[in-house]
């Protein structure tokens, strides 16, 4: 009787002992599975906001200005850099022309102070505004009498009406054009109100007057 009762007790301890190493295991890989899936998880968080940013920065080379202007924009020099310098407009001159430079006060800063160029050449001249502070060169105003320079798509003083009408349409529906038996006028459908007048005289083009904007 007392050899099968401890036979039972040392089964019965055997078994609990098994238990408790098998509970222990369990709980060892449950604690190491959980601290894997939270390393995973932060590990994953970095790359999520790598992409994020690469996302971001992909926008933004979409968003950048594009390489040429509107007609409107610059009627002269189509390319946005090109037009940011002088040398492009006196390339264009056939003629001897004369260069000014003026400070101006800037019209947001008054400590800023600013340069207003003027070409002229002949009884025509071209107006610039340069801000110091941007590197831009804007052209504000050109008022073309003659036909030693020449505007984008060859157009000039000189040609006829029907000529500027049909270069005038290759631009397309970025701008609006009207006409009378006087003048053709491209202007914008919206943003800044700048126009380009095209004076006729017999039938052709006798001066060319362009109106910018600048802020």
């Amino acid at each position: 009787m007392s050899t099968l009762y401890f036979i039972s007790c040392r089964w019965k301890y055997s078994l609990a002992l098994r238990l408790m190493i098998l509970l222990f295991l369990v709980n060892t890989f449950a604690s190491a599975c959980t601290s894997d899936s939270t390393t995973d998880g932060e590990n994953d968080m970095p790359r999520e906001r790598e992409t994020t940013v690469e996302a971001d920065t992909t926008s933004t080379r979409r968003n950048a200005a594009p390489t040429t202007v509107s007609l409107l924009g610059n009627p002269f020099v189509a390319n946005r850099s090109k037009g940011n310098f002088l040398s492009s407009y006196y390339d264009r001159i056939n003629t001897d022309f004369t260069i000014d430079a003026d400070p101006i006060e800037n019209i947001h800063r008054s400590t800023v102070t600013d340069t207003i160029f003027t070409i002229r050449f002949g009884n025509s001249m071209m107006e610039f505004y340069a801000p110091s502070q941007t590197g831009d060169l804007l052209l504000q105003v050109a008022d073309i009498k003659n036909s030693d320079i020449t505007l984008r798509n060859n157009m000039r003083v000189g040609m006829s009406q029907a000529e500027l009408m049909s270069k005038l349409k290759t631009f397309g529906k970025d701008i609006r054009i009207t006409q009378n038996p006087n003048e053709v006028i491209a202007s914008g459908y919206e943003g800044a109100p700048t126009t380009l007048h095209f004076f006729l005289k017999n039938g052709k083009v006798s001066r060319i007057l362009y109106e910018g904007y600048v802020d």
